[in-house]
């Protein structure tokens, strides 16, 4: 094997390494996802208890100084739900747009040949179900929510992958993952178009100088997170009272947030080399007991500490410290005080009825026919090759994944839905049981077909660690 040879496997493992260390924090995330979901649904269903549940989501948030309210709308302070759904989620967003700028400067959307396909399939994946919700909806109260069923949950779907191991490809995973954020990005579009009302222009402009405040910061190479973070919360506030969703703003902070370093990797190498070498040979004796170090050591270290701050960016840095935050809290909790559907005064046949019928058969077929013959239309038009060791059975397989559209498509519901009366709340009420059920009966579906379609063994025995 030739010295370039080896350099090219080397570099190839470190990329699927990171590739499976993020897909397992997503993986993980899904987890807890399912648990607060299921957990939700028993609660709300608890005669005893779930009015305390229903009750505690109506009490108002304020973070106050004087008669300034950071969480209020319109003057209004918000209540648990409104906080959780415009304030955490634009948190959630904020990392959806980490990830969807890393994505495009180094990850699979860096290369159109290698993005084209989950493009294409995402937009497949989108169009039909929403499609075929207007079909089911044509005539009704509920054609506004059409969207509803065109999201795809990473969280729930690779935690479904992640139930077989390394028999699922690492390509299929990828693919998926890219998918989903593509996914991510229509979501973000459509929220952006559809759910704004009443806007307030000063205040736009008002956040649009920030924004390019951030933008300045970032071409002035400002590495303070704190800089991004506290005028990021600021343009937030803005949006909140704007009449545009507050959480369009965490997006558009999140691509203003500078992705090169300030030290180059071989110039953060030269200089922690020259911090460790100012310790003498002498000093080993004494380093190897536990002892308080001097001021000079001390000195040292931190300059080995600060050039480490320098080398990651502050994109890569807030990603890395958000995955955690979002995936184990804040969607978890955003499914717990969501997902609690009230179920014992509605009629099991409604479940295949109405606004229910329409999200599950946007999710289950709409997702899976959209996705599967984009797909299909894309590798056969040679415009873009199939994953590495799949086949069209798991294609077909991770297309009826794409119907698992748990966590935006409940945030679309509520922006639907959640503002109106009774009727729009009983609306609310039966489209979250249609994405719950959609969601699982894509999820059973897609693992049976999977499991009987992959390998018996690992798929990429080479990547094994």
């Amino acid at each position: 094997m030739t010295q370039n040879q080896v350099q090219a496997d080397s570099s190839n493992h470190s990329v699927f390494f990171a590739a499976r260390q993020a897909l397992r924090r997503h993986a993980s995330g899904g987890n807890v996802l399912i648990a607060a979901t299921v957990l939700a649904l028993i609660v709300a269903n608890i005669p005893a208890i779930n009015q305390y549940y229903f009750h505690f989501w109506d009490q108002e948030v304020r973070l106050q100084i004087g008669s300034f309210n950071l969480f209020s709308h319109n003057g209004h302070p918000m209540t648990m739900l409104q906080f959780i759904n415009d304030a955490l989620m634009a948190i959630f967003f904020f990392s959806i747009g980490l990830e969807i700028k890393r994505e495009i400067l180094v990850g699979e959307l860096a290369s159109f040949k290698q993005a084209l396909l989950p493009i294409v399939a995402a937009v497949g994946g989108m169009v039909v179900p929403v499609l075929i919700f207007f079909a089911l909806s044509a005539g009704t109260d509920y054609t506004n929510g059409a969207a509803i069923p065109m999201a795809t949950d990473i969280a729930f779907s690779l935690g479904v992958l992640a139930m077989l191991g390394s028999r699922v490809p690492i390509s299929l995973k990828i693919f998926l993952t890219t998918l989903a954020v593509v996914d991510d990005i229509g979501g973000i579009i459509v929220i952006a178009a559809f759910y704004s009302t009443h806007i307030n222009a000063m205040l736009l402009v008002y956040a649009a100088i920030l924004l390019g405040v951030l933008l300045l910061g970032s071409l002035l190479k400002i590495q303070s997170k704190i800089f991004y973070l506290t005028i990021g919360t600021a343009v937030w506030f803005l949006f909140l009272n704007s009449g545009i969703h507050p959480t369009i703003a965490g997006v558009l902070v999140a691509f203003c947030i500078p992705a090169t370093p300030v030290f180059a990797p071989k110039k953060y190498i030269k200089k922690i080399r020259s911090s460790i070498a100012k310790f003498r040979a002498e000093d080993d004796e004494l380093l190897n007991r536990k002892s308080i170090l001097t001021k000079e050591q001390m000195n040292y270290l931190k300059e080995v500490e600060s050039a480490s701050d320098k080398v990651i960016s502050p994109l890569q840095e807030l990603e890395d410290s958000l995955h955690p935050i979002v995936n184990f809290f804040i969607v978890p909790l955003f499914a717990f005080a969501n997902a609690g559907i009230f179920l014992l005064d509605m009629d099991p046949v409604s479940v295949f009825e109405g606004i229910s019928l329409a999200v599950i058969c946007g999710l289950v077929l709409g997702k899976f026919v959209g996705i599967f013959a984009f797909s299909w239309l894309t590798i056969k038009l040679k415009l873009a090759p199939m994953p590495v060791r799949s086949t069209w059975p798991m294609i077909a397989s991770v297309a009826l994944l794409g119907g698992i559209g748990f966590t935006v498509s409940l945030f679309i519901a509520n922006l639907s839905f959640g503002a109106g009366g009774e009727e729009a709340n009983a609306l609310l009420d039966h489209a979250k049981l249609g994405i719950v059920v959609g969601s699982v009966i894509a999820g059973f579906l897609g693992f049976i077909a999977l499991h009987r379609t992959l390998p018996k063994g690992a798929a990429d025995p080479e990547t094994e660690e």
